[in-house]
């Protein structure tokens, strides 16, 4: 327990050091409005299981089988097909943009009845449509499940020396669909490029705007809102808006972002900006006092509950604390205003506080309008 306290302790320090601002090209922080993927669904059937595939509670399974036989001219009875080696499996993939016919894309199964392993069977030719109904891929091929599932020594229980990897009920096919028809997506001939920021920032935008603008040489970029950027098409690049792209994507923006905090409950992982900040606060937590004031030597004026904070009002609440917690000395942490949250994790993890600590100390601190950031708790 202690080693795993260390390690979350050791990774939220050094991810919260401050560190300066690096400039990100704008291929990674926008995308250009319209260029995008398209989503793909196919429902399909999974074959050479070794007995690992439907039973007789999924009927849709069945009903795909016999219709599957009855157009490759078998006549069957669907209420004689009892068979364990077939999976009725959801097929889905992402068309990206400006794909042609002929080139090959991933697709992903996912068992729809109570097959317990898709691995060494065979997606049978499936037609994968858009919401459109039109039908873009074919997908057939075997399947690679990425998961293992080791049995025990003969004769043992279910339980003795068996083990289970990953997800043996999803399984992929690198490349597993041929695309039959492209979704018309126009680039060229066009007088405008809007682009479009993954996380929204005015102050991103605007510098996007800004680095635009010199790399072109006039004013052709114009912030529109926190997202959004519309570029004219300068005369030397009318009918090459593909080298214009390629010039405006290789472009060097530094992104702001906003003070914020991210915390994980579960596992007990923070994570924080460099922005963070805290102002003047007195604390407790367990033995644990936090400082944080102008003059160290003074507390603040009041404490969390609103009331003077004198130097003998702090020092009671500390012997108070001593005596809740057994006598155990309190661990006193004195720190100035404006200090990062970074600063103050390596503080407290100099005194031992565990992440738990951690988490209950940021929250309390939030809820006292002491640090100026977003708490968010996954």
């Amino acid at each position: 327990m202690r080693i795993g306290k260390f390690i979350t302790l050791a990774a939220v320090i050094f991810l919260a050091l401050p560190t300066p601002a690096r400039a990100v090209r704008i291929k990674d922080l926008a995308s250009v409005k319209g260029v995008r993927g398209n989503q793909l669904v196919g429902y399909g059937l999974v074959v050479g299981l070794a007995g690992t595939g439907d039973g007789n509670k999924s009927p849709f399974t069945t009903q795909a089988l016999a219709n599957m036989l009855k157009n490759v001219g078998m006549a069957v009875n669907e209420a004689d097909l009892k068979v364990k080696n077939v999976a009725g499996v959801m097929v889905t993939a992402t068309l990206p943009p400006f794909v042609k016919p002929g080139q090959n894309i991933d697709v992903v199964l996912s068992s729809l009845g109570d097959a317990s392993s898709l691995q060494g069977g065979t997606l049978v030719a499936t037609p994968l449509k858009g919401l459109d109904d039109q039908v873009y891929a074919l997908a057939q091929g075997p399947v690679s499940i990425g998961g293992i599932k080791a049995a025990g020594p003969a004769g043992a229980g279910a339980s003795a020396g068996g083990g289970q990897a990953n997800h043996l009920t999803v399984a992929r096919i690198p490349e597993g669909a041929s695309v039959e028809k492209e979704v018309p997506m126009p680039f060229g001939s066009q007088n405008e490029i809007t682009l479009s920021l993954n996380s929204p920032d005015f102050t991103t935008v605007n510098r996007l705007a800004k680095a635009i603008n010199t790399a072109l040489g006039g004013s052709y970029a114009r912030a529109e809102d926190g997202a959004t950027v519309r570029v004219a098409v300068p005369g030397q690049y009318r009918q090459r808006e593909v080298a214009l792209m390629a010039r405006l994507e290789d472009l060097d923006v530094t992104p702001d972002s906003i003070a914020k905090v991210v915390v994980d409950e579960r596992t007990g992982t923070i994570v924080m900006g460099e922005n963070v900040r805290i102002g003047e606060l007195a604390l407790s937590h367990g033995t644990l006092s936090i400082q944080v004031s102008a003059d160290p030597t003074q507390p603040p004026g009041k404490d969390l509950l609103g009331k003077e904070l004198t130097a003998d009002r702090f020092r009671k609440l500390n012997e108070e604390l001593a005596a809740q917690s057994g006598g155990k000395t309190n661990k006193l942490i004195k720190l100035s205003p404006g200090v990062t949250l970074a600063e103050l994790v390596r503080a407290l993890n100099s005194v031992g506080a565990a992440p738990q600590d951690l988490i209950a100390i940021f929250q309390a601190i939030k809820a006292a309008g002491a640090m100026q950031a977003e708490l968010q708790i996954i």
